[in-house]
């Protein structure tokens, strides 16, 4: 799970900003006290209204009261931060929406869309991923930008979510911005998002063991839940409009970067040329943007991630293992089997495993 998850509230910032461009002193959003606004009771009462008649479950405990919307479950503050975001989000043309469900790469998927369009802008020692976690540079559409769009720098063109497919804002949908989707293993990221929830909430296995999430995971009912309709929304857009939305899986990345590296930067409209991918510019970027190197770095061992309202999250819990098929360590033979057949019913049929 990533902190969206976790979110209860977003605040709003300046209101000014450029033209997309980089800058070294990259900064993700910026805040502003004399900025902050807050809703009329008018908009709050609305919310109230819309969550008190939803459906509720409260069995994922580490992060408590769930609430299900358009099909899939969130927390309360973030049900009201995604109807908030359909509701007044505007993004720019040459947005890029980077989209996932949560412990499914997402921080790499940041951290390589990112150094594929600042490339010619940015070299190894001025790279903003040296110092910064890749959830700084690229901020999520359902907590920094759920009340205010403008609550963004545009010196890079991303924004990210954690938001189906099916409830995205129709401006995002029917605008010229581009999505990239990453997927993965969907045992793998039970098994990662157990660990990440555990660490972030101190609940431990004794009052949330993996028998249970494993048993909510297959109902669908844990945050941004079903994961098989989360997939699902976004493999079927990709196939409708190839032109609007790109589907890259975790493990095609894992075994072959440099040829997913090029097929995200031609969807960008950033392809490499025959000189960089001599010079190997796509591979220099996978290794950049590595596990192994990522994690090493100083701010991802020991910086804090700070979002408003919330304490602040250790860099470090975003870079576990970052592995393919670690759910080995996990699942027994008889729990995986049975898992398996739970997803290869609810994936019959697409073409997509």
């Amino acid at each position: 799970m990533g902190p969206a998850c976790l979110a209860s509230q977003t605040h709003q910032s300046q209101k000014n900003y450029s033209h997309f461009h980089f800058s070294l002193s990259l900064s993700p959003y910026k805040m502003s006290d004399a900025s902050k606004t807050s809703e009329s009771p008018n908009t709050k009462n609305k919310y109230e209204k819309i969550i008190s008649n939803l459906r509720q479950d409260d069995g994922w405990k580490p992060v408590g009261k769930l609430y299900e919307y358009q099909g899939f479950w969130y927390g309360p503050s973030l049900v009201q931060n995604v109807i908030s975001t359909q509701a007044s989000f505007t993004p720019q043309p040459t947005d890029i929406v980077l989209c996932s469900s949560p412990k499914s790469g997402t921080a790499w998927l940041k951290a390589l869309a990112f150094s594929i369009v600042s490339r010619n802008q940015v070299n190894d020692s001025t790279n903003p991923l040296l110092k910064k976690l890749p959830h700084e540079i690229v901020p999520f559409l359902e907590i920094e930008l759920a009340q205010d769009s403008n609550n963004r720098n545009l010196e890079t063109p991303f924004v990210a979510t954690h938001i189906p497919y099916s409830s995205l804002p129709r401006s995002i949908l029917d605008s010229s911005c581009k999505i990239i989707y990453i997927c993965r293993d969907p045992k793998d990221v039970l098994i990662s998002h157990w660990n990440f929830d555990q660490q972030v909430s101190g609940i431990g296995s004794e009052s949330f063991p993996l028998e249970e999430a494993l048993e909510q995971y297959c109902k669908g009912i844990y945050p941004f839940g079903p994961y098989w309709d989360h997939v699902l929304g976004f493999w079927k857009a990709s196939l409708e409009f190839p032109e609007k939305v790109l589907f890259v899986k975790y493990e095609g990345l894992k075994t072959d970067g440099p040829f997913h590296v090029k097929r995200m930067a031609k969807f960008m409209g950033h392809p490499f040329s025959s000189e960089e991918e001599q010079q190997g510019a796509p591979e220099k970027i996978v290794s950049m943007c590595s596990f192994e190197n990522l994690s090493r770095l100083e701010v991802n061992k020991n910086g804090n991630y700070y979002l408003p309202d919330l304490p602040a999250f250790e860099n470090k819990s975003f870079f576990r293992k970052g592995k393919a098929g670690d759910w080995k360590n996990y699942l027994t033979d008889g729990k995986a089997v049975k898992f398996n057949q739970i997803m290869e019913e609810k994936f019959s049929g697409s073409g997509l495993f």
